[in-house]
């Protein structure tokens, strides 16, 4: 008697031992029979089918819908500044954070050195605070955020042109396009930080000075007003010449009062009313000449005591040149600037902007029918390896 199974064909003899017909037929399986045993299990593989194809409907349906947003720009040629590009491709380990080889190794172009300073920390960093990115993606850390951002955000270099290409993923459409052209706005404003030329390290030297000497020209300017609120002095040479004479003049007239009093009081007794007078008005004017002496007059000019006249005199003078100082070194170093600044504007490498990202008005993902198509087959497959390996542990059916 003979039993056809999966797994071959065998002969029953006599006795009731198998003896196998075909040596190399012993452990062969069949197309026939595979395709009966699909058959006889086809409820559980419709079952599984059917079920993961409603899974994976469920989940394309259920994932949010996701725009793409895409941006173009032509870099600076090789040929307009291989300096430059070699400036830069040293200084991009700075803005991101990690060593020049591992991020510009590959760089052969001037499209690859720009795809590094858009990968960089210092960019993701300005639009994740640009963007508030920490509310919209809902997590705490900034560094996590940074990875799905470079997660949803794709950089090409194109092999022929060298057209790089800006291309951003979100649930927003509007955040989409935004977030493409807020890589174009930090890329110019990190490539007009960077010095990639002679012109811009002198512009970048010139600038730092300048900043420096505006601080140090303010304060020589309050140092001298302090100086002219303690002392009185606005225009030492003239206020000087004025205060003497003065002085000369209240001399002066003490003298002419003096002569006054001397002889009348040859004629007259000391009660006499002019005498009194004459005595009250040399008081008058000994005690105004005092306060000349000793800087304690009222008035204009009186401010000073003549006894430290010079000395005031040449600490203002002093001030005053420090000011002069500063303020002719401030005009120079404006000067210089704003010439760098001119020939960096003729050197510097700028972005052109080929096409700037628009609002996209088509959804990018999910691919809802490569889900469902995937969950089919997962399921059918799924339920074809059940059949299969059910029948190969329950064993053949016997007859």
């Amino acid at each position: 008697m003979a039993a056809e199974t999966l797994y071959g064909t065998e002969t029953l003899g006599s006795s009731g031992d198998a003896v196998p017909k075909l040596e190399e037929e012993e452990n062969a399986i069949t197309l026939d029979a595979v395709l009966g045993v699909l058959h006889r299990g086809r409820r559980l593989i419709s079952v599984a089918t059917l079920g993961s194809l409603s899974v994976a409907l469920a989940v394309a349906f259920l994932l949010p819908p996701k725009y793409t947003s895409s941006a173009s720009f032509i870099p600076p040629g090789s040929n307009s500044g291989s300096g430059a590009a070699a400036a830069l491709a040293g200084q991009l380990s700075q803005l991101s954070g990690m060593g020049g080889g591992g991020l510009l190794g590959a760089a052969k172009s001037p499209g690859d050195l720009y795809v590094g300073i858009l990968k960089s920390s210092s960019i993701a960093s300005e639009l994740v605070k640009r963007f508030d990115l920490l509310n919209v993606y809902k997590v705490k850390k900034e560094s996590q955020v940074e990875k799905l951002l470079a997660n949803e955000s794709k950089f090409e270099v194109g092999l022929k042109d060298s057209i790089v290409t800006i291309s951003v993923t979100d649930k927003s459409p509007a955040r989409a396009r935004d977030l493409t052209n807020g890589y174009l706005d930090a890329l110019r404003e990190t490539n007009s930080r960077l010095a990639l030329s002679e012109a811009s390290q002198r512009r970048l030297f010139f600038g730092q000075q300048l900043a420096k000497e505006k601080d140090e020209l303010a304060d020589a300017e309050v140092d001298l007003k302090r100086t002219e609120e303690q002392s009185g002095l606005i225009a030492p040479g003239v206020q000087t010449a004025s205060e003497i004479q003065t002085i000369a003049q209240t001399r002066a007239q003490i003298s002419v009062r003096q002569a006054e009093l001397s002889g009348l009081r040859q004629t007259e007794a000391e009660e006499n009313p002019d005498v009194l007078r004459l005595q009250s008005e040399i008081g008058d004017l000994q005690g105004q000449l005092a306060r000349l002496d000793s800087g304690s007059g009222k008035g204009a000019g009186t401010a000073i005591p003549t006894s430290k006249v010079p000395a005031v005199a040449l600490d203002y003078v002093r001030k005053e040149r420090e000011v002069k100082y500063h303020e002719a070194l401030f005009e120079m170093l404006a000067r210089q600037y704003e010439s760098a600044r001119l020939d960096e504007a003729h050197e510097a490498p700028l972005l052109q902007v080929l096409d700037p990202a628009s609002y996209p008005d088509s959804k990018s993902g999910p691919p809802r029918m490569l889900l469902a198509f995937f969950g089919l087959l997962l399921g059918l497959l799924g339920g074809c390896a059940v059949v299969l390996l059910r029948d190969r542990i329950s064993g053949p059916p016997v007859n």
